[in-house]
């Protein structure tokens, strides 16, 4: 499973430290779109919405489902256990439950975000 930084950063990266089928979430769709939206200027929508139709293109969305919100509950919690705040990083927290009840890795440009969870989730730092 790829989090949104390492879609957005795709071509960046050595393909061999990335995952032969990667997947993407329905969140990071959503973060797409977003990002279309929230373009401060016509270069950067542009190129915005490039990305964003390549991954509707390329992918088809895994959802969060019930099963995930269970997991993200759990993910909540183990972040708080650790002394950090969920909130933040709500998001990512969504994407990883996904990849989490799916017995997947997850790759992010991001992995401190994951700390606390490895015993419900893999993270792939890329």
């Amino acid at each position: 499973m790829l989090a949104t930084s390492t879609y957005i950063d795709l071509a960046l990266l050595d393909p061999e430290c990335l995952p032969e089928v990667p997947e993407l979430t329905s969140i990071t769709m959503a973060e797409l779109h977003q990002g279309v939206a929230m373009a401060k200027d016509d270069r950067t929508r542009a190129a915005r919405t490039e990305k964003l139709a390549a991954a509707l293109v390329e992918f088809e969305p895994l959802p969060f489902d019930g099963e995930a919100a269970a997991r993200f509950g759990t993910m909540v919690s183990l972040t708080l256990a650790a002394g950090r705040d969920p909130k933040p990083r709500r998001v990512d927290l969504m994407i990883a439950a996904v990849a989490s009840t799916r017995g997947t890795p997850l790759y992010t440009r991001n992995e401190v975000n994951f700390t606390a969870l490895a015993e419900v989730l893999t993270v792939v730092a890329v």
